[in-house]
């Protein structure tokens, strides 16, 4: 029973996090814009960070509410799809919800069909104190390169 009421919660809390990520968005993007960024192939655009950007879910607000982005260090496109090399920018750097900010970036654009590898850049290692490195090099889902 508790844990039905404890999956309930997780399930509307879930449900109105992404309500209010999508008006968050919504607040400070051209809608239009990024619907037609999403339905145009990755191979035809010329600038990929919007396109990116267009592709998030719910941690587009969190890059975009707390100053950050993204930038892509390295692209290539391989037989099997696009294999990215990313590196965070702006307030990202600093912000200790980071190693999470990377997982969702990594999560969202690898469910796109043209993406198929997100890795990011080393550098980045450089920005977490020590104790945020141990931790995202032993707990995170992401690959640095």
């Amino acid at each position: 029973m508790d844990d039905d009421i404890l999956e309930q919660y997780r399930r509307e809390a879930a449900a109105a996090m992404e309500v209010e990520a999508k008006a968050r968005i919504a607040e400070t993007t051209d809608v239009e814009h990024d619907e037609i960024l999403r339905n145009t192939s990755l191979t035809e655009v010329d600038d990929l960070v919007p396109a990116l950007l267009a592709r998030l879910g719910q941690v587009r607000a969190a890059l975009d509410g707390h100053g950050g982005g993204i930038s892509v260090t390295d692209s290539q496109q391989k037989e099997d799809g696009l294999h990215l090399v990313l590196d965070l920018t702006g307030a990202c750097l600093s912000c200790g919800a980071a190693p999470g900010t990377l997982e969702g970036v990594k999560n969202d654009l690898e469910a796109d069909d043209e993406i198929v590898k997100v890795d990011f850049c080393s550098s980045l290692l450089d920005t977490f104190d020590e104790l945020g490195r141990e931790f995202i090099l032993a707990h995170g889902k992401v690959d640095f390169v």
